[in-house]
C-alpha cells in the first residue's frame, strides 16, 4: 500500500519538522549568499554571519533523514537500487538548477568573464550541442 505522493511502495513516514528545519537551513545559506554582494566581500558586515554553518546543519540533518528512510532495507536493496532511488529523487533537482544557474550565469555581468555578454543564445546552444554528441 503507498502513501499519496510516496514515490515507493516502501517509502516511510516524513518528518515535517525535519523537512522544515533543511529547508530554513538551505534558506539561510541562499540568503547568506545573496547578501554577500552587499557586504562587498566583507565578512564582518555580514547580516547573516554565520549563515556557511546552516551548511554543515543542513548535512547533519539530511544524513540523519536517508539514515532513518534506509535503515531496515538494506538487508534486501542491492546498492543499484540504492544509487536508482537516490537519482530518480534528485536528478529533477539537479538539472533545474543547472538550467536556473546557467540562465543567470550568461544573462548576469560578470568582471570574470567579460566575453560571456558578446556570446549569443545561439553560440551556446550550439557549443551545448555540439559538447553533447
Amino acid at each position: 500500500m503507498t502513501r499519496p505522493g510516496a514515490s515507493f511502495s516502501d517509502s516511510k513516514k516524513h518528518f515535517q519538522i525535519l523537512d522544515a528545519l533543511r529547508g530554513v537551513a538551505a534558506l539561510v545559506v541562499v540568503l547568506f549568499h545573496v547578501l554577500e554582494v552587499y557586504s562587498g566581500g566583507d565578512h564582518t558586515k555580514q547580516w547573516i554571519n554565520h549563515g556557511y554553518l546552516a551548511v554543515d546543519f543542513f548535512f547533519m540533518l539530511s544524513g540523519y533523514v536517508m539514515a532513518h528512510a534506509y535503515d531496515d532495507r538494506w538487508g534486501h536493496m542491492t546498492l543499484k537500487d540504492f544509487f536508482k532511488r537516490r537519482l530518480i529523487r534528485l536528478h529533477p533537482m539537479i538539472l533545474f538548477g543547472m538550467t536556473v544557474g546557467a540562465i543567470c550565469f550568461y544573462f548576469g555581468e560578470s568582471a570574470y568573464f567579460p566575453k560571456i555578454a558578446e556570446t549569443s543564445v545561439w553560440q551556446c546552444y550550439w557549443f551545448c550541442s555540439s559538447a553533447l554528441r
